[in-house]
């Protein structure tokens, strides 16, 4: 590992494509850059698509349009391009010779816009009760059996479940059948989505924000390995087998936090979960201190009213946002800064996120919708799991176990003997299902519906 002690944008910014290291990439002197194809890539992605099909907050679909996973990605996408440029452009105006110095600098939003477009692509079905279903399986249903088969470190990976981990198990697995260099995505894209660089078994520590979670499955350590040294990402000194987050990281978190901070009030407005004199309440101090008054009076529709607030409450969180990763840009690069971005803003912007934090835990996040939508996601995904995980791990199988078995597509299927490959296989195949796959695949199998023949 690295014994530096700071980490350079020279090496973070990293054109060096997966599965094919050995081309050299002139991007910067082309129109669409490796960045550029990055962002591509994943649009024109299955796994992408099918976000539009999984909760966000809300059940799908409704009377009333509220956001999916999709729709959400595209927005933190959109955020996290404009925190990349403005950061760009606060550098370039202290330093007009940066791009000799950096060439890639000037495709940080590119950067930020490609991570944050794939930083929910391995979260299942039914938002963050779907992860939560996966991992009871494992520690509370029938899945506790096979905890003997597999390593401490597998077996963390199992009972801690994490959409963070599964997206660049997705981004960068051969899976059966597919690219073997899966998406083949550039280094600093893959880095750029790792929140929590460690395993799970190191993972889980509160006291420090990259280590909140964890980053990667036991199947892919080597993977990141593989990036953190290309990339130069420094050890954790809290954490050998670990790493230190990538300075973008921070860009495409804070992306995540501003959207859904604000968002989630849009989506409540519109379900009528909020009134408008309550979004305005929440959203007015976060627009900049600019005077609104009259411009939402003139707004007689006041959904169009929370538009104007939402967007005004985005720009201001987003150039705080910029202000302090430029300010404190060494912290960054030595992998000290303490929090995320939204953390680190003014004393007062936080205190009124915690204020709007504390009301949608309140009044949307446990509104009945959407306690019934997790209510059923762990019906649904612990039933899944315990049909499909013996299934495929039985040596000698019967009958039924070969017909469950034939329901699942052929790219997730494994040449690996080991219980834990299997049971990741079986994963794969269960986090990448919709909502409404999930659903409709779950009655079939327990006969609460018979299929059809068109």
């Amino acid at each position: 590992m690295s014994v530096n002690t700071s980490m350079n944008w020279k090496q973070l910014l990293s054109a060096k494509r997966w599965g094919y290291e050995h081309r050299v990439s002139d991007s910067h002197l082309i129109a669409r850059s490796e960045f550029q194809r990055d962002y591509d890539r994943l649009i024109f992605s299955s796994p992408f698509r099918r976000l539009q099909n999984k909760t966000q907050v809300f059940p799908l679909p409704g009377a009333v349009f509220v956001h999916n996973r999709l729709t959400h990605s595209l927005e933190v996408a959109s955020v996290g391009r404009s925190l990349g440029r403005l950061f760009y452009t606060k550098m370039k105006d202290a330093d007009s010779e940066i791009d000799e110095l950096y060439p890639y600098l000037q495709e940080v939003g590119n950067m930020v816009s490609a991570a944050c477009l794939s930083h929910d692509l391995g979260n299942p079905a039914f938002g963050h009760s779907g992860e939560a279903a996966i991992s009871t399986y494992f520690t509370e249903g029938d899945g506790r059996k096979y905890q003997e088969q597999v390593t401490k470190e597998e077996w963390a990976d199992l009972t801690h479940f994490e959409g963070n981990a599964n997206a660049l198990r997705i981004l960068t697995h051969p899976f059966n059948g597919k690219d073997d260099k899966g998406f083949a995505l550039t280094y600093t894209s893959l880095a750029s989505i790792v929140k929590y660089p460690c395993a799970a078994i190191d993972g889980h520590i509160k006291k420090n924000h990259h280590r909140k979670k964890y980053g990667y499955f036991a199947s892919e350590r080597e993977t990141f390995e593989t990036i953190a040294a290309e990339l130069g990402l420094l050890e954790d000194p809290t954490n050998p087998k670990g790493y230190l987050r990538h300075p973008l990281v921070y860009l495409v978190e804070a992306a995540d936090d501003i959207c859904y901070n604000i968002i989630d009030l849009e989506d409540a407005h519109h379900l009528k979960i909020l009134s408008y004199p309550e979004v305005e309440d929440l959203l007015l101090p976060l627009c900049g201190g600019e005077d609104l008054r009259a411009r939402l009076d003139s707004l007689y529709d006041t959904a169009s009213r929370v538009a104007l607030l939402r967007a005004k409450a985005i720009n201001t969180l987003t150039k705080a946002c910029v202000d302090v990763f430029y300010n404190e840009q060494e912290q960054f690069l030595k992998g000290t800064f303490p929090s995320a971005l939204m953390d680190a803003l003014d004393a007062d912007i936080v205190a009124h996120l915690k204020r709007i934090n504390k009301i949608s835990v309140a009044k949307i996040y446990n509104a009945p919708t959407v306690v019934q939508i997790e209510v059923a996601g762990y019906k649904v995904m612990n039933a899944l799991l315990a049909e499909f995980v013996p299934a495929y791990l039985k040596k000698n199988k019967n009958s039924y176990d070969e017909k469950l078995v034939a329901l699942i597509p052929h790219q997730f299927y494994t040449d690996q003997e080991d219980s834990y490959s299997k049971i990741r296989s079986v994963l794969d195949f269960v986090s990448g299902m919709t909502d409404v796959y999930a659903i409709d695949l779950y009655r079939k199998i327990t006969g609460m519906i018979i299929p059809s023949i068109d």
